[in-house]
C-alpha cells in the first residue's frame, strides 16, 4: 500500500534547516583546514568522536531506549555525561523517538520513515515538523522509566549548558594545551560533531535501506557493515529489529562491535549487569522461518 506520507505538504522548520547547513558547510571548510592541525588534535577529536558515540550507542540506545541491560549509577551518570558530549537531543527526547521509530518502523508514525526516501530519513525529518501519527501514536507509549530516572531527567532539565560545555567548551580547550590555536581546535570539534552526526544518521537511512536481511526479509532495516563500523556496532540493523532487546544488537558479540566490547568491560567491571541476550536456538529459527540466508 502506498505511503501516505509522501502526499502530505511538509511543514519545512527554516530554523533547523539554516543550522544544519551552516553546520555542513563549516564541516567542510573544516576538512580544507585539517592540514593544519596537530596530530594531537585530531587524535583527541577522534577519541572524542568514539566516546561521544558510546553516549549514543551505549546510553540513550541500549540502555534507555531498550532497556538490554542495567547500569550502577556511576555508569549511568558517565553514560550521560557522553551523551551530553554527542548533542543529538536529550536522552529522554532520543529514547522517546527511537521508541516510537521501533513500535511503528516504516510508517507514517514512525519519526525517519524510510519510505519517505534517503534524505528525509537520514536529516530531512529533523528540518520539518513531525507527522501527525508520530504525536499521536507516540502518546500510547509508556515513557513512564524514563521520567523516574533522575539521570535521564536532569541531563533532560540542563541539557543546553550541558552540551555547550561538553560538545563544545571542552574539546575545544584541550588541544590549546599542545599549542593548538582556538580557531583550527574549534574547527576540529565541529568536524568531529557533524561526523557522528552523520554516522548516526546512517543507522536511520544506510542501514533501513542497504544490506543484506538474514533474519527477516520482510522488513526495511538491513545488515550494513559500514554503518556498523563507523557507528561502533549499530549496523547490525535487521537483527537488531528482530531482536531489540539483545544488549549486544548483533549475535556476533562484540565482532565489529565496539559498543558491545564497551559493555562487555563493564559487566565484568560490575558496572553493568542483566545483559539480556537471545539463544542462539532461538535465532536459527528465526533465520529459518523469515531470513533471506541468500543474500
Amino acid at each position: 500500500m502506498e505511503n501516505q506520507a509522501e502526499k502530505r505538504p511538509l511543514r519545512i522548520i527554516w530554523r533547523n534547516v539554516v543550522i544544519m547547513a551552516a553546520l555542513h558547510l563549516l564541516s567542510l571548510y573544516a576538512i580544507t583546514q585539517m592540514r593544519k592541525a596537530h596530530p594531537g588534535t585530531i587524535a583527541w577529536e577522534f577519541l572524542y568522536y568514539v566516546m561521544a558515540a558510546l553516549g549514543v550507542t551505549a546510553g540513550a540506545h541500549r540502555l534507555w531506549s531498550h532497556k538490554s541491560y542495567k547500569a550502577r549509577l556511576p555508569l549511568k551518570i558517565f553514560l550521560a555525561a557522553l551523551n551530553s558530549m554527542a548533542l543529538q537531543n536529550s536522552i529522554f527526547d532520543w529514547a522517546r523517538d527511537h521508541r516510537v521509530h521501533h513500535k511503528y518502523s516504516e510508517t507514517d508514525a514512525d519519526p525517519h520513515n524510510a519510505k519517505r526516501g534517503f534524505f528525509f530519513c537520514h536529516v530531512g525529518w529533523l528540518m520539518v515538523k513531525k507527522h501527525p501519527d508520530v504525536i499521536e501514536k507516540g502518546k500510547k507509549i509508556d515513557f513512564s522509566d524514563l521520567r523516574k530516572d533522575s539521570v535521564v531527567m536532569l541531563q533532560h532539565k540542563y541539557y543546553i549548558p550541558s552540551v555547550l560545555i561538553m560538545c563544545f567548551g571542552l574539546p575545544s580547550a584541550v588541544p590549546l594545551l599542545w599549542g593548538e590555536s582556538l580557531w583550527i581546535s574549534y574547527l576540529m570539534c565541529i568536524l568531529r560533531y557533524c561526523s557522528l552526526l552523520n554516522t548516526t544518521w546512517c543507522v536511520n537511512s544506510v542501514a533501513h535501506m542497504w544490506g543484506n536481511k538474514p533474519y527477516d526479509k520482510s522488513i526495511n532495516p538491513a545488515e550494513n557493515m559500514f554503518v556498523a563500523i563507523c557507528a561502533i556496532g549499530e549496523g547490525f540493523h535487521n537483527y537488531h529489529h528482530v531482536f531489540p532487546h539483545d544488549y549486544a544488537t548483533s549475535e556476533f558479540g562484540f565482532r565489529f562491535n565496539l559498543t558491545t566490547a564497551f559493555l562487555d568491560c563493564m559487566f565484568y567491571l560490575g558496572l553493568a549487569y542483566d545483559l539480556r541476550t537471545v539463544a542462539p536456538e532461538t535465532i536459527l529459527a528465526r533465520k529459518k522461518r523469515t531470513g533471506c540466508l541468500s543474500d
